[in-house]
């Protein structure tokens, strides 16, 4: 295996360490720059997904404390009806309701997921279209609920605003914190439960794509699969730490901008022939 598969791949995630909990679609990060490396060519839906394990290891690290308290009062809570009303309990079942979008359309448009909806003219399109959204939701947004004031339905519109990261360029931490603004929750609130809510769905797909890519195979090796993910663990979990002390702060503004510049540079890119849609 020659040294440039090694590096690329520590490439490919250092972008996804760095993108992935940021609002500008690491997916779509993926798919732009794959095309333009030496060996050319989409890693693929199934290295996204595997290499997402390493950056989700950086989130079960960093909420390690948070997660373990839920875990047990969602579980207390199935035994005994008293630890019902327990707001860590209840956050447990939120998660899990949460998460049933993105695994029901994830399975039905699994196809689509893994070839039409890579077409770079639909990722350029949502990296400018929803830069737009989150735009109006940071701006017009009340930021006023805390997290434990999180609603059975306003849990569900998280995870259907989670589900339309399946389509690259959207952006899983975009879509749901998007969502979160517009709900009237705070920046950290709906920056934090974005967090905690991709923790289900990017395991399960991340393991899934992990066990296909053993049977049929992926575009990139075992071993540069591997290191990018490594590389993509210790990288997104400084991301982590970066991105809740900006968001307690600063707007999301900077990230909006970015976002259309980047659709804008696919455009153009597209328009030239250096890119090809698939």
């Amino acid at each position: 295996m020659s040294p440039l598969a090694w590096l690329e791949a520590a490439f490919l995630g250092l972008v996804q360490g760095l993108t992935e909990f940021l609002p500008i679609s690491s997916s779509a990060h993926l798919r732009i720059i794959g095309p333009l490396l030496p060996s050319g060519g989409d890693p693929g839906a199934a290295f996204t997904a595997i290499t997402q394990l390493g950056t989700e290891a950086a989130v079960l690290l960093y909420f390690r404390h948070d997660i373990l308290r839920i875990a047990r009062a969602w579980l207390a809570s199935l035994v005994d009806p008293a630890h019902r009303t327990s707001p860590d309990a209840r956050m447990g079942w939120l998660i899990i309701i949460g998460t049933l979008p993105i695994g029901i359309l994830g399975l039905l448009f699994k196809d689509a997921i893994e070839g039409s909806l890579r077409n770079l003219h639909l990722t350029a399109a949502m990296l400018i279209l929803f830069a737009v959204f989150l735009a109006f939701a940071d701006r017009r947004g009340q930021k006023k609920r805390p997290l434990d004031s999180l609603t059975w339905r306003h849990g569900l519109l998280f995870g259907f605003a989670q589900a339309l990261a399946l389509i690259p360029g959207v952006s899983r931490s975009g879509g749901t914190i998007t969502a979160g603004l517009l709900m009237g929750y705070t920046r950290e609130a709906a920056a934090r439960y974005s967090f905690l809510l991709a923790i289900p769905a990017v395991m399960a797909s991340g393991f899934y794509q992990l066990y296909r890519s053993w049977e049929v195979g992926s575009p990139i090796a075992a071993g540069p699969t591997a290191l990018a993910t490594a590389v993509a663990f210790g990288v997104g979990y400084g991301v982590i730490v970066l991105f809740l002390k900006l968001v307690s702060t600063r707007d999301y503004m900077p990230f909006v901008y970015y976002r259309i510049a980047l659709g804008v540079l696919v455009l153009a890119l597209l328009a030239g022939g250096v890119l090809s849609p698939y």
